[in-house]
């Protein structure tokens, strides 16, 4: 059965893009205008991803991710026009899974899709090793290698790169990082994550780009399609 992915925009012209697009690449589309049909859509169609544009015609597509998020881990990517980094933030923090930017490019988005459903395919199967490029991570022995070579990772700089690696491809935000690696009294404290990203990307990379950062928002682990 092809996957269904729920596209929930008001503008005709993007609807007339995405359509043709991703049914030509082997998907099932459901078409939403407003938030309160995607509620209603989210919840009896069961589509396998959410694409969602934030500026609809009777509310905010936050409340969508609210509402969704409520009852379901469904992937949702945000395509909106509004570039300011605090509503990236507020959209991530809410529950989205990743932000593009109106205009964008078909290739970027269609691939951001295929990331985020072989995330969600990963969460079903328990992870032995995982390949991140040259970087092997091994979560039963707590290692982490390039090639035959053991990369020593302080205890948070370990749990630093599981959290990307339990999300690749997706941005981590500030917020989410600092809750999950120093608890919330350290919620407002980015200069530790700066330089624990920093000593991050000195152990592990060699020019490969593995570590994205998303500029006021977060980081992201690159997928090895990607690399």
């Amino acid at each position: 059965m092809k996957p269904r992915i729920l596209v929930v925009d008001d503008e005709p012209q993007i609807q007339r893009f995405l359509r043709p697009a991703l049914e030509a690449t082997d998907f099932e589309v459901e078409m939403a205008s407003t938030v309160a049909m995607a509620k209603r859509l989210a919840a009896t169609r069961s589509p396998a991803l959410i694409v969602l544009d934030l500026g609809l015609p009777d509310g905010d597509g936050k409340d969508v991710i609210e509402t969704v998020r409520a009852f379901s881990r469904t992937p949702i990517i945000v395509l909106s026009a509004r570039d300011q980094e605090s509503e990236k933030i507020a959209a991530l923090d809410a529950g989205a899974d990743d932000y593009i930017e109106k205009p964008f490019g078909i290739g970027e988005l269609l691939a951001r899709i295929r990331v985020a459903l072989r995330h969600v395919d990963g969460l079903a199967r328990p992870v032995g090793q995982q390949q991140f490029g040259p970087i092997t991570l091994d979560r039963e022995k707590r290692l982490v290698s390039r090639g035959t070579d053991t990369i020593h990772l302080t205890p948070k700089e370990y749990d630093l790169f599981v959290l990307l690696a339990d999300n690749a491809g997706k941005v981590v935000t500030h917020a989410t990082a600092l809750l999950k690696l120093w608890g919330p009294a350290h919620k407002d404290d980015a200069q530790y994550l700066r330089v624990l990203v920093g000593q991050l990307r000195g152990k592990l990379e060699n020019g490969d780009g593995l570590i994205k950062n998303e500029a006021g928002v977060g980081y992201r682990l690159v997928e090895p399609s990607d690399i």
